[in-house]
């Protein structure tokens, strides 16, 4: 014979091996639930269960049941701490009610002890558990005619099967974050690979700060809203002003340009405005201003930044009422012009220092476009000199090309005159070039012979301030022995937050000071260099064009220590 509690063991066991089976087949957690609440309740002769789960705001809803009808479904919703279900949620403790009609926190909210008015009907619920946390509360209910109050081995198995239906929950969630997260990534993807590449007429551009600018091109350019471009010169301000007026629906009429640094206040004056005859000496008649001529259409004013304190008055005047006098005359003329402004000079300092008016820069800086320079987009570089080279074939009737280390040259190349230096650059070199095949030899900067490394020498070197010169050490590897003790006057104490080594394993070698002969003179007189380290080093590669090995002879120390020392205060290396 077998003993019943063996039996009901088995049985217990049996319920749990298939409920977890159901639970393995499939994600669909609803469908799942649903199966193995089925089972559970068929095995254990239940007559009732259900799953309820909170959402982000801790409403607990019904996600399955069994033994309720739809209606009874739509009725299982639960705030938390409310009723038997929402306190087991609240709490995390399992709930065993012997007689839910003697329990006062019983709600009856589907009906179940109506169903059988001469039986009691015991009430389970124990919560389910995922990530360490409550998401849920699964509750079964049954007929109790002899009023049993041991519930000990029907709440451990409700236990269990709670705890499998908590990681399959979680295993759900998991998967189907990872997989919205990689369906993200695919459209992402997907967006980023068949986004159009945009272009404007003359200009290149597969950069993404280019792209960013011409995606800022194509918004603004239906507007009638005043346009700020700003960047180093040569970084093609006026070819992008031009395209914004092809872009809009002004193309069809006249595209004016004025350079205000070309002109004086009076001469600019004179030719925005125009003037009246025998306004002036040699003013034989009537003379039409740009404002006039580019009426319909637009208008654009180069260097905005350097013209004079009183030509911003006149000029405010003119953006806030669109109309002006010419000069000598006194009848307004209105305008219908848009303006686009260009400068590379920076205007919140110039308001600051009092030299530009600041209502004139909040009239100008509607919308902004800066434009960056070609160091910043260099893999622009390839596709503008082969763009340059292609026109200098047509215009000379000849079919030059570029090697690889030729390209290589050019996208090293620091370009501080921009896209203007590289057009004239590849335009020099083409000229220059013996053979077809233009090879890195055939670049003057290879033979140290370019004018714009030159140029820029003379630059830095003239905006050295004569009054920071003191001759202070650098940091440097010591050419001597590790055994041999620096010397009391071998140098100064580094300085804050410099005493770190340019590269791992280094520290006593950049720790060490440079000798006896470059120590600052007792005195503390001046003698040409310029304070500081990282000043020196500054200094030294300016003065030598760059070249470190110029500057390391200028500094007394060794090409090596020179890398050290450049590594080590993080000073990129301009090259031309």
């Amino acid at each position: 014979m077998v003993n019943p509690q063996v039996s009901e063991v088995r049985r217990e066991l049996h319920a749990v091996y298939e409920i977890s089976k159901t639970l393995a087949t499939s994600l669909d957690i609803g469908k799942t639930f649903r199966e193995a609440l089925n089972y559970l309740v068929y095995a254990m002769d239940w007559r009732r269960a259900f799953v309820v789960l909170a959402d982000a705001d801790q409403e607990l809803h019904g996600l399955c049941a069994v033994g309720l009808s739809p209606e009874e479904q739509q009725r299982l919703h639960f705030h938390s701490g409310e009723g038997i279900v929402g306190r087991v949620y609240a709490t995390g403790v399992p709930v065993s009610v012997p007689d839910v009609r003697a329990e006062p926190l019983f709600l009856n909210r589907t009906g179940g002890a109506d169903q059988s008015p001469d039986t009691g009907v015991s009430m389970l619920a124990t919560p389910i558990r995922a990530d360490r946390r409550t998401v849920g509360v699964l509750a079964i209910d049954y007929l109790n005619p002899h009023q049993r109050t041991a519930f000990y081995e029907q709440l451990q198995l409700l236990r269990m099967v709670a705890t499998l239906m908590g990681q399959a929950l979680l295993l759900q969630r998991s998967v189907s974050a990872g997989m919205d997260s990689m369906q993200d990534e695919v459209r992402r993807m997907h967006k980023a690979l068949h986004k159009p590449v945009r272009q404007l007429d003359q200009v290149v551009g597969v950069s993404a700060c280019m792209q960013e600018v011409f995606d800022q091109v194509h918004q603004v350019a239906p507007a009638r809203t005043t346009v700020l471009l700003r960047g180093e010169s040569g970084t093609g301000k006026e070819v992008i002003a031009r395209a914004i007026h092809n872009l809009s629906p002004r193309k069809r009429e006249p595209f004016v340009c004025v350079n205000c640094a070309a002109l004086t206040e009076s001469l600019l004056e004179s030719e925005l405005f125009g003037h009246e005859k025998g306004s002036f000496t040699g003013a034989q008649g009537q003379r039409k201003g740009r404002f006039e001529m580019a009426h319909g259409g637009t208008l654009f004013l180069d260097e905005i930044g350097d013209i004079s304190a009183a030509f911003q008055a006149k000029l405010l005047r003119v953006l806030q009422e669109r109309e002006f006098e010419r000069v000598g005359g006194t009848t307004p003329v209105k305008v219908d012009v848009r303006l686009i402004l260009a400068t590379n000079r920076n205007l919140e300092r110039m308001v600051q220092a009092g030299e530009f008016r600041a209502d004139l820069y909040y009239r100008i800086n509607v919308v902004s476009i800066n434009l960056p320079p070609l160091r910043e987009r260099r893999e622009d570089i390839p596709a503008m000199a082969r763009h340059f080279l292609e026109r200098f074939n047509r215009e000379n009737g000849r079919t030059a090309s570029f090697s690889p280390a030729a390209m290589r040259v050019l996208s090293s190349c620091y370009w501080p005159g921009n896209v203007r230096e590289l057009e004239n650059c590849v335009e020099r070199t083409a000229t220059m070039a013996h053979s077809d095949l233009i090879t890195d030899l055939a670049f003057p900067c290879q033979e140290n012979r370019c004018l714009t490394q030159v140029l820029h020498h003379i630059e830095r070197e003239d905006a050295v301030r004569p009054g920071r010169i003191a001759q202070i050490p650098i940091a440097e590897v010591p050419m001597a022995p590790p055994a041999l003790p620096a010397s009391p006057a071998a140098g100064v104490p580094a300085m804050p937050g410099e005493g770190a080594s340019a590269l791992p394993g280094e520290d006593a070698e950049a720790s060490a000071m440079a000798p006896a002969s470059m120590a600052a003179p007792a005195d503390g007189r001046p003698d040409g260099k310029p304070e500081g380290e990282r000043e020196r080093l500054v200094w030294a590669m300016e003065r030598s064009g760059w070249v470190q090995a110029k500057a390391a002879r200028l500094l007394k120390i060794s090409p090596r220590q020179m890398g050290y020392a450049l590594r080590k205060h993080g000073i990129e290396v301009h090259r031309f």
